[in-house]
């Protein structure tokens, strides 16, 4: 059976993963997200492009020093109205960042490639449109307070699987994608490869 790498830090995807059935182990690299964020931006990518670009890169990273793997790397984008948002970094952070997107509408881009001896084998990109309601202050503070520190591993500083689906009015696409990982698509690609019984 071919050996599954999770290039990757997310808690997320490796739950996703594991609760699929999925053997995988895990090496994050390290990529200056960032800055490829700035350079792709200035060339006028979409919010898409850049998430396929970090998933790309973060998965050939880790493809060099492991020949005959499947390398898995994942990435995701928030865009509301044409704005990139980043993971919060403090909790006062979270709240500017969902008082930013409360009573609008935003985009979650998640992409997954698939990297085997430095050639890239797979890819797809999904999208998820999810509005948020217009909750009030003190739904907020409520919610910062129950919900915590965890939130900042995620771009839109919620979990759809938890407290966050309180947050919304509606949402459109489904919840691994939300999560930040296609595994639909990822599933039907690694039934090919042997990873999972067909």
């Amino acid at each position: 059976m071919t050996n599954l790498i999770l290039a990757s830090g997310s808690a997320s995807r490796r739950a996703m993963l594991e609760a699929a059935g999925i053997a995988c182990t895990v090496d994050a690299p390290s990529v200056d997200e960032a800055g490829v964020k700035a350079a792709l931006q200035a060339e006028g990518a979409s919010a898409g492009d850049v998430a396929e670009a970090l998933a790309e890169l973060k998965a050939m990273r880790i493809s060099r020093r492991a020949p005959g793997a499947l390398v898995l790397g994942g990435d995701q984008m928030l865009d509301c109205d044409g704005e990139w948002f980043d993971k919060a970094e403090t909790l006062a952070d979270a709240r500017a960042v969902l008082q930013s997107l409360r009573g609008r509408t935003h985009r979650l881009v998640s992409a997954a490639v698939i990297v085997r001896d430095g050639q890239r084998v797979w890819h797809t990109v999904a999208e998820a449109r999810l509005t948020m309601r217009a909750f009030s202050d003190a739904f907020l503070d409520d919610y910062l307070a129950a919900a915590g520190p965890g939130i900042l591993g995620s771009v839109g500083c919620y979990h759809i699987e938890g407290l966050g689906v309180q947050l919304f009015d509606r949402v459109q696409g489904d919840t691994f994608t939300i999560r930040g990982l296609p595994l639909l698509p990822l599933l039907g690609f690694l039934r090919g490869w042997g990873v999972v019984t067909p």
